[in-house]
């Protein structure tokens, strides 16, 4: 498994078991603590995220990203938006303020997903695509699965504030792995870039 791959991976892990965190208690905190609350809002919050996550990312896979050659900034630009999110949580007092971030969180999935998954299909060995998915699902599942007993049990004992700052963290050393990776992609497309400047000198050379 090669670096860029394992940094990409690694950055999911991070990011996802952050939010599986919030996963089991969002909707307790949205109708217990905010104004204008209630599981129908809770309900309503995720609706608003997908909608505009489904309605963004068709069109901006297929008109923006599939032609996007640094598509780690694309990457980059997403994540920063999705790792926003939960510290618009930690201010959040009432109901508007989540269907807000829920925006926002959409649009940066939106951005991040097709990107993310762009760059999978790119850095993956060939040989070892079936492991190299599953090294990818088994440490989402694993990091979830245990993020989704921490996330009640921190809220319980420091309250919702301070898990959503916690996940905004965690989130953000991922988004800190995506920023090494963007650097490594970002030399590699600039040595390639000066082998095609100096394939084409030589050619020219060669004709005159």
């Amino acid at each position: 498994m090669n670096v860029k791959l394992k940094l990409l991976i690694l950055s999911d892990i991070f990011i996802l078991s952050s939010f599986g965190l919030i996963a089991p208690i969002f909707a307790i905190f949205i109708n217990e603590n905010l104004v204008g609350g209630s599981l129908i809002s809770a309900g309503l919050a995720t609706t608003i995220f997908l909608v505009v996550k489904s309605s963004v990312q068709l069109p901006l896979s297929k008109y923006f990203i599939d032609k996007e050659k640094h598509k780690t900034r694309l990457l980059l630009f997403g994540t920063f938006l999705i790792i926003t999110v939960p510290f618009i949580y930690v201010f959040s007092s009432h109901v508007y303020t989540i269907f807000l971030a829920q925006g926002i969180y959409g649009l940066g999935t939106a951005f991040a997903y097709p990107s993310w998954f762009s760059l999978f299909t790119t850095y993956i060995d060939k040989r070892h695509k079936g492991f190299e998915y599953a090294v990818w699902s088994t440490g989402i599942g694993l990091g979830t699965a245990v993020a989704a007993f921490l996330g009640a049990k921190v809220a319980d004992v420091f309250g919702f504030k301070f898990l959503f700052f916690f996940v905004g963290i965690i989130a953000f050393l991922g988004f800190l792995l995506l920023i090494i990776l963007d650097r490594i992609e970002f030399k590699e497309m600039l040595k390639v870039e000066r082998l095609r400047k100096r394939m084409q000198r030589e050619k020219l050379r060669r004709r005159s």
